[in-house]
């Protein structure tokens, strides 16, 4: 296998088992982690598609480097709203859903 076929692997990977974490997991942190992890995987996929033998393409990387700055910005947008959210409410947890009627 080629290191390209490997990185794209392991991003779908990532991207599968944190996608899962992300849907069941009721705890913001745990969240707000699933949806970092989900990042990386989909920057470790388009890096193993930029790669070629010949000049690597330029242009994903530099979208993976501008995802990697909106990332962390999020995430610190995220972690200070959770902060806020366990201030108010006590808890880190979401509320179970209920049907109304």
């Amino acid at each position: 296998m080629t290191t390209p076929i490997v990185y794209a692997s392991a991003g779908v990977a990532m991207l599968c088992i944190a996608l899962f974490g992300f849907l069941t997991a009721r705890h913001v942190l745990r969240r707000i982690l699933a949806l970092n992890i989900v990042g990386s995987g989909v920057f470790m996929m388009l890096v193993a598609l930029a790669a070629r033998p010949d000049p690597p393409d330029p242009i994903p990387h530099a979208l993976v480097m501008t995802g990697i700055v909106v990332g962390v910005c999020v995430t610190a947008l995220a972690l200070a709203l959770l902060r806020r959210m366990f201030a108010d409410e006590g808890s880190a947890r979401l509320p179970e859903d209920r049907e109304f009627g």
